[in-house]
Protein backbone atom coordinates (compact mmCIF):
# COMPACT_ATOMS: atom_id res chain seq x y z
CA UNK A 1 0.00 0.00 0.00
CA UNK A 2 1.14 3.84 -0.24
CA UNK A 3 0.52 6.27 2.04
CA UNK A 4 0.63 10.37 1.44
CA UNK A 5 2.89 12.02 3.00
CA UNK A 6 1.08 13.90 5.55
CA UNK A 7 -0.75 10.23 6.64
CA UNK A 8 2.80 8.84 7.27
CA UNK A 9 3.55 12.14 9.17
CA UNK A 10 0.06 11.70 11.05
CA UNK A 11 0.58 8.21 12.19
CA UNK A 12 4.05 8.56 13.43
CA UNK A 13 2.58 11.96 15.07
CA UNK A 14 -0.18 9.77 16.97
CA UNK A 15 2.25 6.82 18.05
CA UNK A 16 4.71 8.63 19.23
CA UNK A 17 2.37 11.05 21.76
CA UNK A 18 0.69 8.03 22.79
CA UNK A 19 4.32 7.11 23.98
CA UNK A 20 4.24 10.43 25.98
CA UNK A 21 6.97 11.64 23.67
CA UNK A 22 6.38 15.98 23.98
CA UNK A 23 5.02 17.46 20.46
CA UNK A 24 7.88 19.33 19.55
CA UNK A 25 9.83 16.03 19.40
CA UNK A 26 7.66 14.03 17.63
CA UNK A 27 6.74 16.28 15.21
CA UNK A 28 10.67 16.49 14.38
CA UNK A 29 11.17 12.61 14.25
CA UNK A 30 7.98 12.77 11.97
CA UNK A 31 9.36 15.34 9.46
CA UNK A 32 12.99 13.79 9.61
CA UNK A 33 11.76 10.18 8.95
CA UNK A 34 9.60 11.53 6.44
CA UNK A 35 12.40 13.42 4.87
CA UNK A 36 14.00 10.06 4.17
CA UNK A 37 11.48 8.36 2.44
CA UNK A 38 10.51 10.81 0.35
CA UNK A 39 14.10 11.35 -1.08
CA UNK A 40 14.67 7.61 -1.43
CA UNK A 41 16.27 6.49 1.65
CA UNK A 42 13.03 4.10 2.64
CA UNK A 43 16.10 2.04 4.98
CA UNK A 44 16.14 5.09 7.77
CA UNK A 45 12.35 6.54 6.80
CA UNK A 46 9.34 4.50 8.39
CA UNK A 47 10.47 1.37 7.91
CA UNK A 48 12.91 2.57 11.02
CA UNK A 49 10.33 3.35 12.98
CA UNK A 50 8.93 0.52 14.51
CA UNK A 51 12.70 0.32 16.12
CA UNK A 52 11.76 3.49 17.71
CA UNK A 53 8.72 2.39 19.46
CA UNK A 54 10.42 -0.90 21.01
CA UNK A 55 13.16 1.77 22.39
CA UNK A 56 11.03 3.64 24.27
CA UNK A 57 8.84 1.11 25.61
CA UNK A 58 12.22 -0.58 26.77
CA UNK A 59 13.41 2.64 28.48
CA UNK A 60 16.44 3.18 26.46
CA UNK A 61 14.81 6.18 24.54
CA UNK A 62 13.90 8.79 27.21
CA UNK A 63 10.62 10.84 26.60
CA UNK A 64 11.34 13.38 29.15
CA UNK A 65 14.65 15.26 30.37
CA UNK A 66 16.01 17.98 27.91
CA UNK A 67 19.50 18.21 26.03
CA UNK A 68 22.69 19.20 28.45
CA UNK A 69 25.45 21.26 27.23
CA UNK A 70 29.11 20.45 29.37
CA UNK A 71 31.34 22.41 27.28
CA UNK A 72 31.04 25.40 24.74
CA UNK A 73 32.87 28.09 23.51
CA UNK A 74 31.97 30.74 21.04
CA UNK A 75 32.42 28.31 17.84
CA UNK A 76 32.03 24.52 19.85
CA UNK A 77 29.97 22.79 21.81
CA UNK A 78 29.65 19.31 23.39
CA UNK A 79 25.86 18.20 24.17
CA UNK A 80 24.47 15.44 25.99
CA UNK A 81 21.43 13.97 24.55
CA UNK A 82 20.25 12.09 27.94
CA UNK A 83 19.05 9.40 25.59
CA UNK A 84 16.66 11.32 24.48
CA UNK A 85 14.71 11.03 20.81
CA UNK A 86 17.91 11.23 18.52
CA UNK A 87 16.12 13.09 15.66
CA UNK A 88 15.21 16.12 18.22
CA UNK A 89 18.93 15.83 20.12
CA UNK A 90 20.64 16.04 16.16
CA UNK A 91 18.11 18.87 15.53
CA UNK A 92 18.70 20.90 18.52
CA UNK A 93 22.53 20.35 17.85
CA UNK A 94 22.34 21.69 14.39
CA UNK A 95 20.17 24.71 15.16
CA UNK A 96 23.41 25.20 17.72
CA UNK A 97 26.51 25.10 15.13
CA UNK A 98 24.33 26.86 12.91
CA UNK A 99 24.15 29.93 15.29
CA UNK A 100 27.79 29.50 16.23
CA UNK A 101 28.58 29.94 12.42
CA UNK A 102 26.49 32.99 11.92
CA UNK A 103 28.72 34.80 14.85
CA UNK A 104 32.19 33.10 14.47
CA UNK A 105 32.12 31.56 11.25
CA UNK A 106 32.39 28.02 12.10
CA UNK A 107 29.87 26.49 14.07
CA UNK A 108 31.18 22.77 15.59
CA UNK A 109 28.81 20.35 17.80
CA UNK A 110 29.78 17.32 18.69
CA UNK A 111 26.82 14.87 20.98
CA UNK A 112 27.00 12.06 23.07
CA UNK A 113 24.10 9.61 24.47
CA UNK A 114 21.63 10.29 21.94
CA UNK A 115 19.89 7.69 19.46
CA UNK A 116 19.82 6.92 16.02
CA UNK A 117 18.66 9.96 14.22
CA UNK A 118 17.71 8.75 10.75
CA UNK A 119 19.45 10.25 7.77
CA UNK A 120 22.49 12.43 8.42
CA UNK A 121 21.82 14.42 5.02
CA UNK A 122 18.53 16.08 6.77
CA UNK A 123 20.48 17.92 9.42
CA UNK A 124 22.91 19.36 6.80
CA UNK A 125 20.10 20.36 4.99
CA UNK A 126 19.56 22.80 7.56
CA UNK A 127 22.71 24.35 6.70
CA UNK A 128 21.88 25.16 3.39
CA UNK A 129 19.02 26.50 4.10
CA UNK A 130 20.21 29.09 6.23
CA UNK A 131 23.01 30.02 3.49
CA UNK A 132 25.94 27.00 5.29
CA UNK A 133 27.53 24.39 4.36
CA UNK A 134 26.80 21.32 6.51
CA UNK A 135 28.66 18.32 7.68
CA UNK A 136 27.28 15.69 9.67
CA UNK A 137 28.69 12.17 10.34
CA UNK A 138 28.36 9.49 12.76
CA UNK A 139 29.38 6.01 14.12
CA UNK A 140 27.24 3.69 14.56
CA UNK A 141 27.57 0.03 16.21
CA UNK A 142 29.80 -2.59 14.56
CA UNK A 143 28.69 -3.94 11.30
CA UNK A 144 31.84 -3.34 8.94
CA UNK A 145 34.71 -5.54 9.06
CA UNK A 146 38.23 -3.72 8.60
CA UNK A 147 40.20 -4.50 5.33
CA UNK A 148 41.72 -7.99 5.45
CA UNK A 149 39.38 -8.76 8.77
CA UNK A 150 36.34 -10.60 9.01
CA UNK A 151 34.72 -9.46 12.57
CA UNK A 152 32.74 -6.16 11.99
CA UNK A 153 34.98 -3.69 14.82
CA UNK A 154 33.52 -0.19 12.42
CA UNK A 155 30.13 1.15 12.24
CA UNK A 156 28.44 2.07 8.79
CA UNK A 157 29.49 5.75 9.71
CA UNK A 158 27.55 7.87 7.24
CA UNK A 159 28.64 11.26 6.41
CA UNK A 160 26.74 14.15 4.48
CA UNK A 161 27.94 16.92 3.44
CA UNK A 162 25.52 19.51 2.22
CA UNK A 163 26.73 22.86 -0.06
CA UNK A 164 24.59 25.88 -0.95
CA UNK A 165 23.56 27.23 -4.65
CA UNK A 166 20.63 29.04 -5.88
CA UNK A 167 19.84 26.53 -8.81
CA UNK A 168 20.76 23.42 -7.48
CA UNK A 169 20.21 21.02 -4.51
CA UNK A 170 23.91 19.85 -4.17
CA UNK A 171 23.62 17.47 -1.23
CA UNK A 172 25.51 13.94 -0.80
CA UNK A 173 24.35 11.91 2.25
CA UNK A 174 26.13 8.21 2.68
CA UNK A 175 27.37 5.28 4.42
CA UNK A 176 31.14 4.83 4.37
CA UNK A 177 30.38 0.81 4.22
CA UNK A 178 29.25 -0.48 0.74
CA UNK A 179 25.28 -0.67 2.38
CA UNK A 180 23.91 1.13 4.99
CA UNK A 181 22.57 -1.62 7.43
CA UNK A 182 19.66 -0.64 7.30
CA UNK A 183 19.35 -1.64 3.87
CA UNK A 184 19.78 -4.99 5.26
CA UNK A 185 17.46 -4.49 7.61
CA UNK A 186 14.90 -4.18 4.85
CA UNK A 187 15.74 -6.57 2.36
CA UNK A 188 15.95 -9.07 5.37
CA UNK A 189 12.14 -8.10 6.05
CA UNK A 190 10.80 -7.97 2.87
CA UNK A 191 12.44 -11.63 1.91
CA UNK A 192 14.83 -10.14 -0.78
CA UNK A 193 18.28 -10.83 -1.78
CA UNK A 194 21.24 -8.06 -1.29
CA UNK A 195 23.81 -7.48 -4.25
CA UNK A 196 26.98 -9.32 -4.66
CA UNK A 197 29.81 -7.71 -3.16
CA UNK A 198 28.42 -5.85 0.16
CA UNK A 199 28.80 -8.61 2.70
CA UNK A 200 30.17 -11.66 3.91
CA UNK A 201 28.56 -14.20 6.36
CA UNK A 202 30.22 -14.97 9.71
CA UNK A 203 32.90 -17.26 7.92
CA UNK A 204 34.28 -14.37 5.81
CA UNK A 205 32.53 -15.88 3.07
CA UNK A 206 30.50 -13.24 -0.10
CA UNK A 207 27.00 -13.11 0.61
CA UNK A 208 23.58 -12.19 -0.90
CA UNK A 209 21.81 -13.41 2.39
CA UNK A 210 20.99 -10.48 4.13
CA UNK A 211 20.55 -12.15 7.16
CA UNK A 212 24.28 -13.65 6.65
CA UNK A 213 25.16 -10.47 5.95
CA UNK A 214 23.87 -9.02 9.30
CA UNK A 215 25.45 -11.95 11.19
CA UNK A 216 28.50 -11.58 9.47
CA UNK A 217 29.64 -7.78 8.35
CA UNK A 218 29.34 -5.48 5.53
CA UNK A 219 31.86 -4.56 3.12
CA UNK A 220 33.52 -0.77 3.38
CA UNK A 221 33.14 0.81 0.24
CA UNK A 222 35.93 1.43 -2.28
CA UNK A 223 38.56 -1.02 -0.50
CA UNK A 224 40.51 0.46 1.39
CA UNK A 225 39.73 4.07 0.44
CA UNK A 226 36.03 3.35 2.27
CA UNK A 227 37.69 1.49 5.67
CA UNK A 228 39.95 4.53 5.73
CA UNK A 229 37.51 7.33 6.13
CA UNK A 230 34.85 4.73 7.81
CA UNK A 231 37.86 4.37 10.56
CA UNK A 232 38.62 8.53 10.29
CA UNK A 233 34.48 9.07 11.00
CA UNK A 234 34.60 6.49 13.82
CA UNK A 235 37.02 8.30 15.71
CA UNK A 236 35.55 11.99 15.04
CA UNK A 237 32.05 11.02 16.13
CA UNK A 238 33.62 8.35 18.88
CA UNK A 239 36.11 9.70 21.53
CA UNK A 240 36.32 13.53 20.14
CA UNK A 241 32.92 13.92 21.62
CA UNK A 242 32.84 11.94 24.39
CA UNK A 243 31.25 8.46 23.14
CA UNK A 244 32.18 5.06 22.25
CA UNK A 245 33.79 3.43 19.69
CA UNK A 246 34.68 -0.08 18.14
CA UNK A 247 33.06 -2.95 19.89
CA UNK A 248 31.78 -0.46 22.63
CA UNK A 249 29.21 1.32 20.11
CA UNK A 250 25.63 -0.17 20.71
CA UNK A 251 22.11 0.92 20.47
CA UNK A 252 21.87 2.29 16.71
CA UNK A 253 20.18 -0.97 15.54
CA UNK A 254 18.78 -3.04 18.44
CA UNK A 255 16.57 -1.19 20.72
CA UNK A 256 16.87 -3.42 23.23
CA UNK A 257 20.46 -1.78 24.51
CA UNK A 258 21.13 1.39 25.36
CA UNK A 259 22.88 3.66 22.58
CA UNK A 260 26.39 4.76 22.89
CA UNK A 261 27.39 6.07 19.39
CA UNK A 262 28.36 9.93 19.00
CA UNK A 263 27.53 12.70 16.32
CA UNK A 264 29.58 15.30 14.92
CA UNK A 265 27.81 18.48 13.22
CA UNK A 266 29.92 21.44 11.52
CA UNK A 267 28.36 24.33 9.93
CA UNK A 268 30.52 26.49 7.99
CA UNK A 269 29.35 30.06 6.91
CA UNK A 270 31.13 30.87 3.65
CA UNK A 271 30.44 34.56 4.28
CA UNK A 272 33.27 34.60 6.25
CA UNK A 273 35.55 33.45 3.66
CA UNK A 274 33.90 35.10 0.39
CA UNK A 275 30.94 37.05 -0.51
CA UNK A 276 27.70 34.27 -0.68
CA UNK A 277 25.96 35.82 -3.49
CA UNK A 278 29.50 34.91 -5.68
CA UNK A 279 29.99 31.78 -3.75
CA UNK A 280 27.02 30.18 -4.81
CA UNK A 281 27.09 31.76 -8.78
CA UNK A 282 30.32 29.36 -8.77
CA UNK A 283 28.65 26.56 -7.50
CA UNK A 284 25.88 26.93 -10.16
CA UNK A 285 28.92 27.54 -12.20
CA UNK A 286 30.71 24.38 -11.63
CA UNK A 287 27.84 22.21 -11.82
CA UNK A 288 26.75 22.90 -14.97
CA UNK A 289 30.45 22.78 -16.16
CA UNK A 290 30.01 18.85 -14.60
CA UNK A 291 26.42 18.90 -16.43
CA UNK A 292 27.59 19.69 -19.89
CA UNK A 293 30.02 17.04 -19.98
CA UNK A 294 27.12 14.38 -20.88
CA UNK A 295 24.16 12.60 -19.00
CA UNK A 296 25.62 13.33 -15.74
CA UNK A 297 23.74 13.48 -12.36
CA UNK A 298 25.52 15.71 -9.36
CA UNK A 299 24.70 14.55 -5.76
CA UNK A 300 21.59 15.53 -5.01
CA UNK A 301 19.80 14.96 -8.25
CA UNK A 302 18.53 11.56 -7.78
CA UNK A 303 17.07 12.63 -4.24
CA UNK A 304 15.45 15.56 -6.08
CA UNK A 305 13.88 12.81 -8.63
CA UNK A 306 12.45 10.93 -5.72
CA UNK A 307 10.58 13.47 -3.80
CA UNK A 308 9.14 14.72 -6.86
CA UNK A 309 7.89 10.86 -7.55
CA UNK A 310 7.41 10.13 -3.69
CA UNK A 311 5.27 13.39 -3.16
CA UNK A 312 3.14 12.38 -6.11
CA UNK A 313 2.52 8.32 -5.36
CA UNK A 314 2.60 8.16 -2.11
CA UNK A 315 5.38 6.45 0.60
CA UNK A 316 4.98 2.46 0.01
CA UNK A 317 4.58 0.42 3.46
CA UNK A 318 5.18 -3.06 2.60
CA UNK A 319 2.88 -6.22 3.63
CA UNK A 320 5.54 -7.02 6.75
CA UNK A 321 5.45 -3.61 8.10
CA UNK A 322 2.11 -2.56 7.72
CA UNK A 323 1.82 -5.68 10.42
CA UNK A 324 4.53 -4.04 12.67
CA UNK A 325 2.14 -1.06 12.58
CA UNK A 326 -0.54 -2.77 12.94
CA UNK A 327 0.79 -4.33 16.13
CA UNK A 328 1.84 -1.29 17.49
CA UNK A 329 -2.05 0.01 16.94
CA UNK A 330 -3.29 -3.00 18.72
CA UNK A 331 -0.69 -2.43 21.42
CA UNK A 332 -1.35 1.58 21.63
CA UNK A 333 -5.13 1.13 21.37
CA UNK A 334 -5.18 3.59 18.49
CA UNK A 335 -6.81 3.82 15.61
CA UNK A 336 -4.42 4.57 12.91
CA UNK A 337 -6.69 4.52 9.90
CA UNK A 338 -4.37 1.73 8.12
CA UNK A 339 -5.80 0.01 5.23
CA UNK A 340 -4.60 -3.33 3.84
Amino acid sequence: MRITSDDEKRIMIKILKALKVPEEHAKIVADVTLDADLKGFSSHGIGRFPQYVKGIKHGNIKTKGKIEIEKETSSTALINGNHLLGHFVTYKGTEIAIKKAKRTGVGLVGIHDSNHFGIAGYYSDMAIKEDMIGIVMANTEPAVAPLGGKEPILGTNPIAISIPSNKYYVSVDMATSASARGKLLEAARKGENIPEGIALDSDGNPTTDPKKALEGSILPFGGHKGYALSLMVEILAGPLVKAAIGREVKGTVNPYEKCTKGDLILAINPSNFVNIKEFKEQVDKFVEEVKSTGKVLIPGDIEKMNMKKNLEEGIYIDKELLEEFKKIEKELNLDLNLEG
